[in-house]
C-alpha cells in the first residue's frame, strides 16, 4: 500500500499522505478519529475557531460548513486515488490515519503503517480501453469506499459538527458530495493527460455510483461527459468576507 500511495501521490498534493514511520503525536498530530469522538472534541472546536478567525467570519456554521468540505476532500482523494489507478483502498479506520491541525495538504495527514482496507481487488489495467468496466469490481470498489471514507469518517463528522454548530444537513451532505466530484475531476484530468483512459473511465464510474447511494443521493446532478456537478445546497462560501459562488453553486441557478 505505501508504494500504491506514492504512485498515487503523482496525481497531485490532495492525493498525497504522509507513509513514513514515526511517533506522529510527538510531532503534533492526533488521529483524525479525535475530531469527532464521543462528547464534543476539543480538537473539533479548535479547529472550528482557528478557520472562522483565517476566514475573517463570525458565522461559525459557514467555518463548520467549510472546515468539513476541505476534510472531505482530502479523505476523497486519499480513497479514491488508490481505488483508481491500482484497485485498492487504503485503511484509513481507527487510529490509522493522523491529522495536524497547523498544516495544509499534503503535510497535513500521516498514515505510519499503511495497509489495505480488505483483500485487494484485481489490479485494472491502466491501458487504454473502451471496454465496458466490469461491474462487480465497481461495486466491490464502492462498499470499500463507502465505509473508509463515508462510514468512518464523513458520518461521524457530520454528527460531530451538526453537535457543535447549528447547520444543515443538506449543506454537509452536498460538501461531501461537491468533494467528490471536485476529486474526480482532478483524478479524471490526469488520468486523461497521461494517457490512462481506462483509469479516468473507472473514476467516473466510482464517482457516479458512490453519489447514487445514500446519503449522497439527491446532493446534486453529476454530468460524466464533462465531468461536472450541480449540487443542489450551498456550501456558504459567498458569506466569507471576499468569498463568492462555487462552481456548482445551487445559487447560481437563481
Amino acid at each position: 500500500m505505501t508504494a500504491v500511495l506514492g504512485r498515487t501521490a503523482a496525481v497531485g498534493p490532495f492525493f498525497s499522505v504522509r507513509t513514513s514511520a514515526g511517533a506522529p503525536r510527538d510531532q503534533g498530530f492526533l488521529p483524525l478519529a479525535e475530531l469527532y469522538g464521543e462528547g464534543v472534541s476539543p480538537a473539533l472546536r479548535n479547529r472550528l475557531e482557528t478557520v472562522a478567525t483565517r476566514l475573517g467570519t463570525a458565522e461559525a456554521r459557514v467555518a463548520a460548513s467549510l472546515v468539513h468540505q476541505g476534510l472531505a476532500g482530502r479523505l476523497w482523494s486519499i480513497a479514491l486515488g488508490p481505488a483508481v489507478l491500482a484497485g485498492r483502498v487504503p485503511d484509513l479506520s481507527g487510529d490509522a490515519l493522523w491529522w495536524h491541525p497547523d498544516r495544509s495538504a499534503p503535510d497535513d495527514l500521516w498514515l505510519p503503517f499503511p495497509g489495505p482496507s480488505l483483500s485487494p481487488c484485481p489490479r485494472p489495467s491502466l491501458a487504454p480501453s473502451r471496454s465496458p468496466l466490469p461491474l462487480s469490481p465497481v461495486e466491490d470498489l464502492t462498499s470499500r469506499l463507502r465505509a473508509a471514507v463515508l462510514r468512518d469518517h464523513l458520518v461521524p463528522l457530520h454528527h460531530a459538527i451538526s453537535a457543535t454548530t447549528t447547520i444543515s444537513p443538506k449543506v454537509l451532505w452536498g460538501n461531501a458530495a461537491s468533494a467528490l466530484v471536485g476529486t474526480l475531476r482532478v483524478l479524471h484530468g490526469w488520468c486523461r493527460s497521461t494517457g490512462h483512459g481506462a483509469a479516468a473511465e473507472r473514476a467516473v464510474a466510482l464517482t457516479a455510483s458512490l453519489l447514487n447511494t445514500t446519503p449522497l443521493r439527491d446532493c446534486g446532478t453529476l454530468d460524466p461527459t464533462v465531468p461536472a456537478f450541480s449540487r443542489r445546497s450551498c456550501c456558504l462560501y459567498y458569506r466569507v468576507p471576499g468569498g463568492g459562488l462555487c462552481g456548482d453553486c445551487v445559487l447560481r441557478g437563481t
